[in-house]
């Protein structure tokens, strides 16, 4: 999905990793969105719900004879109102839960694919530092022998030199 975005310089393990991980994200990120939609539509069928019921009630009081009737008419909208809550309650409970396992199915999707690239861009990682390692190592011991076998023949020929020195000045 994404190996044309990744540069070509990657080795092929990060570049595993790298869209193992892109595709988790990509979808955990479908699911929040769609969690979200269906979030704002609950929201939405709410509000119009009780804005519809409002109407009517405020309709109903305000064609209300007296105190006695305005009160009688009061007191019997309270309850399909709380009945649309209850019921708003109880789908955002379900779509919560939903959504949990969604998500929880979308990581035990992705996840040992995710783990099984990282684990193969660890052992990359540790292969090429070893390597790396030992170049390193072998490196500094040419240079070590050089310089060890350089100050062998420095030494000797400035043995001779100071010898000669010695003897013109006797």
């Amino acid at each position: 999905m994404f190996t044309n975005s990744i540069p070509q310089s990657l080795s092929p393990a990060l570049k595993s990793h790298l869209e193992a991980q892109c595709n988790f994200a990509t979808e955990l990120s479908r699911k929040l969105f769609d969690t979200a939609q269906q979030l704002s539509e609950l929201h939405l069928r709410l509000a119009q719900d009780l804005l519809q019921e409002w109407s009517n009630a405020s309709q109903q009081l305000l064609s209300a004879r007296d105190t006695g009737e305005f009160m009688s008419l009061a007191a019997a909208q309270l309850q399909p109102g709380s009945d649309k809550l209850r019921q708003y309650q109880q789908q955002l409970g379900n779509l919560v839960a939903n959504a949990n396992v969604e998500m929880n199915r979308t990581a035990e999707n992705h996840l040992p694919e995710a783990s099984r690239t990282a684990v193969a861009f660890a052992d990359e990682v540790v292969r090429k530092t070893a390597e790396e390692t030992e170049k390193a190592t072998q490196r500094q011991r040419e240079m070590i022998e050089k310089m060890h076998a350089s100050g062998h023949r420095d030494g000797a020929g400035h043995g001779r030199e100071t010898g000669r020195q010695s003897d013109q000045a006797h």
